[in-house]
């Protein structure tokens, strides 16, 4: 089967697309003849040797998969020869730039039928991502504020709609490019970051700060006082701390997303239902993932891309 591979860690020089062969299912695990993998920050990150993910080299990146399953190893119960999933795979092990992949039956939920199978890839993690932030670290409830820094990418949409979805008052920040999506997902209040100072556009104070953006951790440490006393701050940008308030209570959460199979089939039924809408910016041939690779090393990937055999 062909897949994208990196023998070494380094640039995106080092992905190749090439021959391998195709895996076999173990016990409890299923094969999945891939329809498309989602490319995410950390796989560049696990590329170029920034996180510290213990993967096997060589190593084929994409945890976030879709397709239909094509093989069951033994023990497995509850899929079977052709049923469409998707999943959040294990992070060390092969993921899903490839024709097929070998994944733990319990990281598979049946996927939505609402959108083309091949979209469906660009769910689990982020909107993972999304909850956890909210409900998971942050502790949101029904007739809370919760302020959303960063909203106009792919996490925040989901933050903004999963939160509304609870019954939440959401301020986000947004751009003048990404504001009008950003109300569209339901937020309450919008502040252009690009023209108003945070800090004194809100009149009310929010019980959780959820921060999805690069913010300078000396403006990050300013922000906290947006969250009244015994709230929360949570942010998703793992490489500087998140700041809290220990006088006042404010406790301090990073979030590293945590595969939850239960939570991504809850995931899946609010696609069904209408109530959460799967972004997806892009989509690309699995040959072109080292040059998707080489565009996230010059700037950022505006919105969601998935990766297709």
């Amino acid at each position: 089967m062909k897949a994208v591979r990196f023998h070494e860690v380094g640039g995106p020089e080092v992905l190749r697309y090439e021959d391998v062969d195709q895996p076999t299912p173990g016990a409890g695990q299923v094969r999945v003849r891939v329809a498309a993998s989602a490319f995410n920050a950390a796989d560049a990150g696990m590329r170029g040797g920034f996180l510290p993910i213990p993967v096997v080299l060589p190593h084929v990146p994409g945890y976030d998969v879709s397709g239909t399953v094509d093989a069951l190893g033994e023990g497995v119960s509850g899929l079977q020869v052709g049923d469409a999933v998707i999943g959040f795979l294990p992070m060390e092990r092969d993921g899903g730039a490839a024709e097929y992949v070998v994944a733990p039956a319990e990281a598979l939920v049946p996927a939505p039928t609402t959108i083309p199978l091949a979209d469906a890839a660009g769910l689990p993690s982020v909107a993972l991502t999304a909850w956890q932030a909210l409900f998971d670290d942050g502790e949101l409830t029904a007739g809370q504020r919760v302020l959303v820094n960063g909203a106009g990418g792919v996490v925040g949409k989901y933050a903004i709609a999963l939160a509304k979805r609870a019954g939440v008052h959401v301020v986000a920040t947004a751009s003048p490019r990404s504001s009008a999506a950003v109300r569209a997902a339901g937020a309450d209040e919008v502040v252009d970051h690009t023209t108003t100072d945070l800090l004194e556009a809100l009149d009310e104070q929010v019980d959780v700060l959820v921060n999805l953006a690069p913010v300078d951790p000396e403006r990050f440490a300013t922000l906290v006082a947006l969250v009244r006393d015994g709230g929360k701050v949570v942010s998703t940008t793992a490489f500087m701390a998140t700041p809290g308030d220990e006088a006042r209570g404010v406790t301090a959460a990073t979030v590293f997303v945590l595969p939850d199979r239960d939570r991504l089939g809850e995931l899946v039924s609010l696609v069904e239902s209408g109530d959460l809408q799967v972004e997806v910016t892009r989509r690309i041939p699995l040959t072109e993932l080292p040059a998707l690779h080489a565009e996230a090393e010059a700037g950022r990937i505006a919105g969601k891309v998935v990766v297709q055999p």
